[in-house]
């Protein structure tokens, strides 16, 4: 078994760290893992992108031109990467920056309002935990009680983060049952 993700959005939108998180349970729950990052030059706004291979063999390669699944946090990634995107994969769309489809009726879309639904909670910082715990739970790529484990594993040296993304993975589980 392999499966590759594409997280794909703005820079400061929490992409590389939600790859990272995602990694992270994957390589808990003993698979072998890549991730590798991309981003541009700009500090924030500019395009951050990064792919999370998870396989039960040793992985040949890390380069993934067409991703088994895609979390897409705004619009130019979504027109970018969706067109890649395997046939049976997820796409997650956060629907709070993007207007659009996948256009892809050979796919499981997932439109989840990650933005809002983190700015509700108290902060949108928290929108990239929201869609990858939105994604863990409709793609169960790993077991979702060891996601929520790493997410507070991540957060331990800021305490005070983890209320907010104990709440935004909540919020993303049940956004993902709709």
């Amino acid at each position: 078994m392999q499966s590759e993700v594409m997280f794909a959005g703005f820079g400061g939108q929490g992409i590389l760290l939600a790859g990272k998180i995602l990694a992270h349970a994957a390589m808990q729950a003993g698979y072998e893992v890549a991730w590798i990052p991309s981003y541009g030059p700009e500090m924030r706004g500019g395009t951050a992108y990064c792919t999370v291979v998870i396989s039960d063999r040793p992985i040949g390669s890390p380069i993934i031109r067409n991703p088994q699944h895609l979390v897409a946090m705004n619009r130019p990634s979504l027109e970018k990467f969706a067109p890649a995107v395997k046939p049976g994969g997820v796409v997650l769309i956060n629907s709070s920056l993007i207007p659009i489809d996948a256009n892809r009726k050979d796919v499981d879309e997932l439109k989840v309002p990650a933005t809002d639904i983190a700015d509700a909670l108290g902060s949108v910082k928290a929108a990239n935990i929201v869609a990858l715990a939105a994604f863990v739970a409709r793609s169960q790529i790993v077991d979702f009680d060891l996601f929520r484990e790493c997410v507070k594993e991540e957060f331990a040296a800021k305490e005070k983060f983890i209320p907010l993304n104990m709440s935004a993975i909540e919020a993303g589980r049940k956004a993902a049952q709709k």
